[in-house]
């Protein structure tokens, strides 16, 4: 019966495994700093292989910091790290598929790496913009296990996981884009074949983010940089003041991309008539002219059109042409497809109905036609209070209308720079207002307030807190406007902590006899069962947010993730009564406490009674 290893994957690993199948010459033995012997890759083999087109010593294009590679090596490390739940700042735990999680993004994304690999629909973030003014998160690329073991992965060595970035600091780049490149691989690896990434960021960075993004993403996966009108009037400190803001959008996949047309407002659609009852339904009069100014004049568009009504010949304007052929023209006319005007003695105009446009408007990268970034204070405002926490937070608006862009009606949203929690309120909004069933993860680093802000006055610790109460206020007033709606307004909140597993880092002679006693179970005293179920959910790459039932059984308590999408049992004895109960619900994962087992004999028995009652369950232990 296997273990759990409670650990991300080791992305070096897989990225060695992956050359070793295109190039076995190029993979040799190396020496790890354990002493044990592991896979490793011989690059002088590897650019032979790859020559002549291989770069060495020549000049070449590309983009680096101080630090980009202790940047990259972070992506590649895995995490033993473990998200707890906190079920008494949760809502409607049961029933709600949404996740608020609060610690450092960087270690969240890692931790969420098997459990939703490919399953997000859409990402938006909107990280520091490097301004001198806001903060950066400090990512340690190396450090002793004295100095893992003083933190819970939220702070530093003085108790701060961020650090400010001065003016003087916010003049370089370097530690900026070593805090946002190994998040943007991890975001990269969640997103599905068809979503897209949304970035909101300012002048101050725009180029190291594009950048950044077209090797995490790949330059021909780019969308498009959106123009985001955040203000009325630019500020009145500057000669040029920027008005603005960027929104960058990056795919997935540019081939399977899957975004969305501009829904019509009602106004638009108040244009489309019906005053003939044409069978086709409402329409709107439109141009027959085409203009071939700087084009190609083509003489068989040249020709009249007979108004039926009087007998008059209309000749396209300035010796242009007409849209169409004589042929369709004649067609359109017998079909009662062209207007005439009120009076019917007009020039023609070609009826275009609603039936037969697209679904929808073509955006353009000018945003001018969403709330202004006041709004979203004002919003903040109305719901919580004057907190003065938030700096221009984004309004409602405009995530609205990058969820109707790039989120389908049931999907999964990512936010991992949270902040006030715009997106998760957008989300329920839109879900309220189109019917839809788009899930949320919000991510955000538990940043204390300052003591003497209006925010901590008001009883909130940090910006988790405003956050989680942001949304549970939404959540009320969206129910009370759509009482039919079926909402999920819920959250599940975890927060990220140290392995549920006991340190077992000991050499032989550091051993005592209370030691030895201390590792009969291997697992932390101060651990739930909640604890340990969610962990092995997310090392077995389970999602979090499905349901979760518990049943009491000779003394045990036996929890079902999503109808047997795994069961597991961690009371310290288990009897063959509740192996075989769970075994009966036919489960594709079983896991138990190792020490629940006295013998290797009692192990090789649930074994066997899995076998025998449910033989395509695996079965594991911690």
């Amino acid at each position: 019966m296997d273990h759990l290893k409670f650990e991300t994957p080791d992305l070096v690993s897989g990225n060695i495994d992956k050359i070793a199948q295109l190039f076995p010459s190029a993979i040799t033995e190396v020496r790890g700093e354990d002493g044990t012997l592991k896979k490793g890759v011989n690059f002088e083999i590897l650019r032979q292989l790859l020559s002549p087109g291989v770069v060495d010593g020549e000049e070449h294009y590309e983009f680096t910091w101080v630090g980009k590679k202790a940047a990259m090596a972070e992506a590649a490390r895995p995490t033993t790290k473990t998200l707890r739940p906190v079920k008494e700042d949760s809502r409607d735990w049961d029933t709600t598929e949404n996740l608020y999680i609060e610690g450092d993004n960087l270690e969240v994304l890692k931790i969420l790496q098997e459990s939703y690999l490919g399953k997000v629909k859409m990402i938006y973030i909107d990280p520091p913009y490097n301004t001198g003014k806001d903060f950066v998160y400090r990512d340690r690329f190396a450090e002793s296990k004295e100095d893992n073991d003083k933190k819970a992965g939220v702070y530093d060595e003085n108790g701060n996981r961020l650090f400010e970035n001065t003016e003087s600091n916010g003049r370089f780049h370097s530690d900026w884009c070593s805090m946002i490149y190994p998040r943007l691989v991890f975001a990269r690896n969640l997103l599905d074949a068809k979503g897209a990434i949304f970035i909101s960021i300012d002048d101050n960075e725009i180029t190291n983010m594009r950048k950044c993004c077209d090797e995490v993403f790949g330059a021909s996966n780019f969308v498009v940089q959106i123009i985001w009108k955040k203000r009325s009037t630019p500020p009145n400190d500057q000669v040029i003041g920027a008005a603005h803001e960027y929104i960058l959008c990056y795919a997935k996949d540019i081939e399977s991309l899957s975004l969305n047309l501009r829904t019509r407002s009602a106004e638009q659609l108040a244009r489309y008539k019906n005053p003939d009852n044409h069978p086709k339904g409402p329409w709107v009069a439109g141009d027959l002219s085409a203009n071939v100014k700087g084009g190609r004049y083509v003489a068989s568009l040249n020709y009249p059109i007979k108004n039926p009504n009087t007998g008059e010949d209309h000749y396209p304007p300035n010796n242009g042409n007409w849209r169409y052929s004589k042929e369709t023209i004649e067609r359109m006319l017998k079909n009662d497809e062209i207007y005439f005007g009120e009076d019917g003695k007009g020039r023609p105009k070609v009826k275009r109905f609603l039936s037969e446009i697209k679904n929808g408007i073509t955006y353009t990268s000018l945003w001018d036609f969403v709330p202004l970034n006041t709004q979203g204070s004002t919003e903040m405002t109305d719901l919580l209070g004057n907190l003065t926490i938030f700096d221009n937070p984004k309004p409602v608006g405009l995530l609205l209308e990058l969820l109707r862009l790039g989120s389908g009606q049931d999907c999964t949203v990512l936010d991992f720079f949270s902040g006030s929690a715009t997106t998760a309120h957008a989300v329920m909004q839109l879900n309220a207002e189109d019917g839809g069933h788009r899930k949320f993860i919000m991510v955000q680093l538990p940043e204390p307030c300052d003591e003497k802000s209006e925010a901590c006055k008001a009883g909130y610790k940090n910006i988790c807190e405003i956050g989680k109460e942001r949304i549970r206020r939404a959540g009320d007033k969206l129910r009370a406007e759509h009482p039919d709606a079926h909402l999920d307004t819920g959250f599940r909140v975890f927060r990220v902590d140290s392995s549920n597993m006991k340190d077992v880092y000991y050499q032989p002679e550091e051993l005592e006899q209370q030691s030895l006693l201390d590792m009969v179970s291997n697992i932390k005293e101060d651990r739930t069962d909640l604890d340990l179920l969610y962990a092995c959910l997310l090392d077995w790459g389970v999602e979090i947010h499905l349901p979760h039932t518990s049943t009491d059984l000779d003394g045990c308590t036996v929890h079902n993730v999503d109808n047997g999408a795994l069961v597991a049992c961690f009371s310290p004895n288990v009897p063959r009564s509740v192996v075989e109960y769970m075994a009966k619900q036919q489960p594709l994962r079983a896991v138990f406490r190792d020490s629940a087992f006295a013998s290797d004999d009692a192990k090789i028995n649930v074994t066997e009674i899995f076998k025998n009652l449910s033989p395509d369950t695996k079965v594991r232990v911690i």
